[in-house]
This record gives C-alpha cells, structure tokens and sequence, in this order.
C-alpha cells in the first residue's frame, strides 16, 4: 500500500487535496474520486479510510501495520463497508442494508466509512437512497464513491461530494517498472500491450501471470488478418475461433479491450506516430498491412463500433450477439 507521499508523485493535485484536507481537519463527508480503470481508486480511498481509523498515524500517514490498518486493507474492518455491484447493478437491497447498518454507531470507533465501488452501476433507485444518505450527513460518516466514469453519476449526487480526479499514469514510465520487476520477467513487448489495459501494477501481474492474456492477443491478432485476408470468412472465424477460445465473458470483454489497442495503433502509426503503439511493434509486417488496406475514415468507424460493442458487454447483452454484430459492421 503506497504512502500519501508516494502518491504525490503519480497523483500530485489528488494527493494534494486530501493532504490539505487532512492537515486542517476539514475531511468532508462525501468524496467522488473518478477516473479511468488503473487509476488506482480503490488503493485511494483504502489509504484514506486507514488514514481516517488508524489511532497511530504519524501526521497525515497511517502506519500500515497496526490491527485497524490490517483490517482495512484486507477489506475486514467493522466500520469500513464496501459495496459493489453483483456484476450488472448495485441494488436498492445493498443501499437498505447500508441505511439499517449505519444507524448503529461504529463497533470499533466512532466513525463509520462506506465505500461504493462501482458507482455507476447504481440503478436509479438505489442513486436516489444515496442522495438521502447524503443529504443529511452524520458528522462520523464518509462516503466514498468510486467511478470509472464520473458523468455516468446522477449530477444530484455529484453536488453533494467533492470530486477527486485520478489522472491516467505515465506509460512509459509504468512499462519500465514492469521490466524491472523482479522474478516477473516481462518483456518490452508485453510491457507495452500491458500498459495500455491498466496503470496498477498488481493488475499488470495479475494479467501476466494468468496468460490468457497473451492468447487473446494471438486471437485478436488472427482476426485482423481475417479481415485483411480472408474477409468473407470474418463471420465463420468469430465462431470457429473466437467463441470457442473466449468462453467467459471477462475473456471477450478482453478481447474487445485489445482489439481497441489494435486499431488505436494502426490509426497512430497513419498519424506518425510510430513510437505509440501498444499491441503492435513499429516493424510489424501486419501493422504496416492495416496502415495501407485500412483508410482512416473506415478505422474510425471501427473503433466506434468496437465502443459500441464494449458497451452492450457491459450492459450483458448476450456476447455471441454482440460479436456477431460487431464483425458484419467491420
């Protein structure tokens, strides 16, 4: 777990809001800390509710070691409350559940912190809740909500929280601490591609690790030759190849992700910009096949209806669907 210190670095002006907050006793009751997948929230707002708890904190850093710290960062602490979607909705049942819990004072302290993961998976019903709970803040209560997309979040609420933006890391320098890790052993190559998925470096491990990651690459990259070579067959690859391969829904999730990478390369190296690809190294034979065959306006509508496509896995539309779809607008 990084230090407010070590956070300053990659996140000076967040860093620097909740440092100031802390050194004037000015927390405020409600915090929207928003910014894209890798950003780091929910390492962000697990060091302030340590910050918050931890009765041997050294100025504004928590210790990191005592009972309360340990409980926080393994997600067991009595008075910290997560709360994430069930893997489409946060429900009107998780928010009752919160409200019934929070009118008992805290088991351990008298502060109480809930942290919603996932924001803007709450349905209509459940934001309303919320805006009531926020509405009338308890003095020992903080709510922290975590979105990948702080628009998404009904603008009632977003009045009623200050709004922290995470701002995306330097790729470059997270491709060279990648490398650097020791006993991981990963490549430029992969470095690069793994960069371009996230900024948190257990999720880098995570992915590298697993492999799969690296199998999906070799499928996407199958199907850009499918529609360079073999167009007509684009449709009967998605179910003889791609389907079959990417079974879990997390996997085809995936695979749009790199594909996205894939095109966003190709669109780079037409502007120039040969030193800022992800998936494809600068002298790859078939990056420079989709940079002549591909004309700008058709890669733009690509990776359009790529987003497209992300989005209806998300809002689990049936893959297969999705896929299929996705191909004959390619």
């Amino acid at each position: 777990m990084q230090t407010w210190g070590e956070l300053q670095s990659v996140q000076p002006l967040a860093s620097k809001i909740i440092i100031n907050s802390l050194k004037r006793n000015r927390i405020s009751h409600a915090y929207l800390i928003q910014g894209t997948r890798g950003t780091g929230k929910k390492d962000f707002a697990t060091l302030l509710a340590m910050t918050l708890l931890c009765e041997q904190r050294q100025g504004i850093e928590p210790c990191q070691d005592c009972h309360k710290c340990n409980r926080i960062m393994t997600g067991n602490h009595p008075d910290v409350h997560w709360i994430e979607s069930d893997g489409k909705t946060i429900k009107n049942e998780q928010i009752d559940l919160l409200r019934k819990e929070f009118v008992y004072t805290g088991l351990e302290t008298a502060r109480k912190i809930y942290i919603i993961s996932g924001a803007e998976a709450l349905t209509v019903n459940a934001a309303n809740r919320i805006l009531k709970f926020l509405e009338e803040p308890d003095m020992e209560t903080t709510a922290i909500l975590l979105t990948d997309n702080g628009q998404s979040i009904i603008p009632t609420i977003r009045s009623r929280c200050q709004i922290i933006d995470l701002q995306p890391l330097d790729q470059t320098a997270f491709q060279h601490r990648l490398v650097q890790l020791e006993n991981e052993s990963i490549n430029e190559n992969n470095a690069r591609l793994l960069s371009a998925l996230t900024n948190n470096i257990d999720d880098a491990i995570m992915y590298h690790k697993e492999e799969k990651l690296y199998e999906i690459r070799d499928i996407v990259t199958q199907l850009i030759y499918e529609l360079l070579d073999n167009y007509e067959e684009r449709y009967l690859f998605v179910h003889q190849k791609w389907l079959p391969q990417l079974k879990e829904r997390q996997d085809q999730a995936l695979g749009l992700d790199i594909l996205i990478i894939a095109i966003n390369d190709v669109v780079h190296f037409q502007m120039g910009r040969e030193n800022h690809t992800f998936l494809f190294q600068p002298g790859d034979g078939l990056l420079q096949r989709a940079v002549n065959q591909f004309t700008q306006k058709r890669l733009l509508q690509m990776l359009k209806d790529l987003l497209h496509a992300r989005q209806k896995m998300n809002q689990y539309v049936h893959p297969t669907l999705v896929m299929e779809q996705l191909v004959l607008q390619f």
